[in-house]
Formats: C-alpha cells, structure tokens, sequence
C-alpha cells in the first residue's frame, strides 16, 4: 500500500476498471465518471477474444488493395460512409502509409511486449473469487473457405512463430473432427492455441462488483462538462451530477476521448471504428471454441451461456443507429461456414466504438499539457486484451514508478 492518492477515471470500460483495479491495490481512492453505465459501450457487445496472437497490425501492406478489392465485390467488411470529414481523411491517409513491412514489423513487435504483459496479468484477475465470465482457453479457429487464403494464413504464420505464436495448421477433415459445427465446404484452417475468450458483459459485472467491494465508488450517468485548471494541473472534474476533486485524473473513454481531449488542447487521432454484434441461445449444433471467418472478417463466440456474432469496420462518425444491412451480413457470412449459424431467440442486436489509431497501436501517456492527466485509449480491437497490461502501467505512471514493460512506442510524440 502506497499513499492515498485522490484519482479520478473518466470512462468506465474495460479500460477503466483495470485502471481502477491496479490503483486500489496501490492503495488509491478511485472514483470512475461514466457517461451511461460501467461497460455499456464497446466493453459490452464485442467478441470476448483475449486475443494475444494477434500482432499484425490492420494497416499492413496490402490492407488497402485487398480492402478495395473487396469493396468492389460488395464482401468487405469496411464501410466509410461518404462525408467531407477532413480528421477522417487525414487518418485515413496516414493510416495508408503506415501499410509497408517495416512499419509492420516494428508494430509487431512494440505490440508484442504489452501483449505478452498482458497474458500474466490476466491469468491472476481471472484466478480472483467471483470473477466468473464463462472463461475457457480452448484457443481460436481461423477458418477458410477458399483453399488460395491459406497460402494467405501460412505467410501470417511464418511471421508469428517469431514471436512464440505461431498457429497450427489444419487440413479440412481434421478441422472437421475437431469442429463438427462447420460445413462440410470449408477448405481448412489454423488454430491458435496462445488465445483465450470469455463473456465480456459478465467480466465487466464481476469486475464491477469485485472494486466496489473494494472501496471504488462509481458515478454513472454523470456526463462530464468540462475540467477546472490551475496552472497545468487539473483541479476538478465537472460533470451533470457535480463537482469532484482529485490528485490525478485518467482519460479513458475510448473512442470518445478525442471529444473530451479537445476540451484541454490536445489533438488525439482516434477515429470511431463502428463494430456490430448479435447476441442470441446457443443453436443446436454449437461451435466449441470461436471461429474467426477469415473471408468475412467476422467472429463467431460460443459460451456456456450463449452464443455471438460480431465484426464488421464502420467510419461514419458517432453514429449510435443499428444498421440492419450490417447485422443482416454478420448472419449470412455465418451462414456460409456453419452448420447452424444462428440460436433463438435473438436476445440483442448491438453496435459500439472501437477506438482506432491509424497505426493500430494504443496510447498510454501523460498528457503534454496537464502534469496529473494520464491517457488511455486509441486499443482498437484489442481494447479487452490490453486491458490489464494497460491498467497495470497505468497504475504505475500515477504513482511515478517506472512501468515493467517499454511504453515509449505508445506515447503521443509518435504522431
């Protein structure tokens, strides 16, 4: 137990609650201010993948061409909705030239550290009383329709042995004995043994529950107005339901933290990333273990408790409306690789933010600007497994410690 510090999180995903998590085992008091409800937004409706395999970056050479492609042939996975947003181009056209193999590599292996990071800190919250989110570590299937793109996931594979992540390579009736929900028509596939996935809905109850016990106190519905600054520190937070004070403040709010960083002079170049999912029973012939639909770039998430669909990339700014064409293509891209691609009833239809860099990594620093204001946000799809790496170093910039793993390549003088 370190000094009482007075800290103050602004968000409550998951990226909040590990901030939260690791500053009480310091010994902190810890406030959380939320806009809506603790895990309501993109910590609510994703996948589940505690994804620790996944190091190659989205901007890697030929996301682009392939994207194109792909949009012509109306089967990707992307749609940027046609507006003059000159911040979105801007991110757009960085985010093309981010896409050569250098910059692939560097990512990779920066990516890789916290990742790794991340892994041990999980196990221990995971191993935590109460913290039951239907947690399994059956790994992740990747799975092909087109026998071309596996040639696609050997050169993937090649690149991640490296690292200590290299998959497994399945021919198509060995895939099929190991998943008999999938349709006789698959090619094949890779499974990745390294990866991990839970409920993500129940994680954020469990944990919610576990730091209130544990002396957290939560205001939700409490949107923030604006900061109180003396000098280069912040003093206050403003919000609808009050005034609160803190030593140290953290800026955790995903997608929604350009918004809130504008209000301070900072310019944080996160795009909202808008992914859908559909939540329902378990069908009759159930997927063991997730599926990740290479062609469709989509994810099918079995648990105990029920069964998801999700993907899809949306740049169409804070658009909240379900579009019901992309949820319909979640259905049909399930369609074409399981047996029973859908359960009933359909117990949600969901869309929310990911917070996306053009460079696919986080950004985890002080704010130029104000000495006691940390970041957290920009993780893109990777939001839950960065979480506790993300909170620990946290945790440890607020109370001045060096963080265990080299975060340089997450800090903001990178843009």
């Amino acid at each position: 137990m370190e000094s009482k510090k007075e800290v103050i999180i602004i968000g409550g995903g998951v990226i909040g609650l590990a901030c939260a998590h690791y500053l009480l085992e310091r010994g902190a008091s810890v406030r959380i201010i939320e806009r809506d409800g603790v895990g309501e937004g993109a910590s609510h409706g994703n996948c589940g993948l505690l994804y620790f395999s996944d190091l190659i970056p989205l901007c890697a050479p030929g996301a682009i061409s392939h994207e194109i492609y792909r949009a012509l042939c109306g089967t990707s996975p992307l749609y940027i909705k046609p507006t003059i947003d000159l911040t979105l181009l801007t991110w757009l056209i960085k985010f093309a030239a981010q896409c050569r193999p250098r910059k692939m590599l560097r990512t990779a292996i920066n990516k890789s550290e916290i990742l790794h990071y991340s892994i041990g800190l999980f196990e221990q919250l995971l191993a935590l009383p109460d913290m039951g989110c239907d947690f399994e570590r059956t790994g992740i299937l990747t799975i092909c329709n087109d026998p071309k793109n596996l040639n696609n996931l050997e050169g993937k594979n090649d690149f991640l042995k490296p690292f200590g992540m290299g998959y497994k390579s399945l021919e198509r009736d060995e895939l099929l004995e190991m998943e008999p929900a999938l349709k006789p028509s698959i090619a094949g596939g890779w499974h990745s043994t390294f990866d991990w996935h839970l409920r993500p809905d129940m994680l954020m109850t469990a944990w919610k529950k576990y730091l209130t016990r544990r002396g957290l106190i939560i205001e939700e519905h409490a949107k923030l107005l604006d900061f109180e600054i003396s000098g280069n520190t912040i003093t206050h937070a403003n919000t609808v339901q009050g005034k609160f004070a803190a030593d140290a403040f953290i800026l955790a709010t995903g997608a929604w933290a350009p918004k809130i960083a504008k209000q301070l002079g900072l310019h944080l170049p996160v795009q909202p990333g808008k992914g859908y999912s559909i939540t329902m029973e378990r069908p009759g012939v159930c997927p063991e273990m997730p599926c990740v639909l290479y062609e469709k770039n989509m994810v099918v998430t079995p648990w105990t408790s029920g069964y998801r669909l999700g993907g899809t990339m949306e740049f169409s700014g804070y658009d909240t409306t379900l579009n019901s064409k992309r949820l319909a293509k979640l259905v049909t891209g399930a369609t074409q690789y399981l047996k029973e691609p859908t359960g009933h009833p359909v117990i949600e239809e969901w869309a929310g933010f990911r917070p996306m860099t053009y460079d696919d990594m986080p950004i985890i620093d002080r704010s130029p600007a104000q000495e006691n204001l940390v970041i957290a946000t920009g993780h893109g799809m990777l939001g839950l497994t960065l979480a506790t790496g993300t909170g620990k170093i946290v945790a440890d910039m607020v109370y001045d410690k060096t963080p265990e793993i080299n975060i340089g390549p997450f800090g903001l003088d990178r843009f």
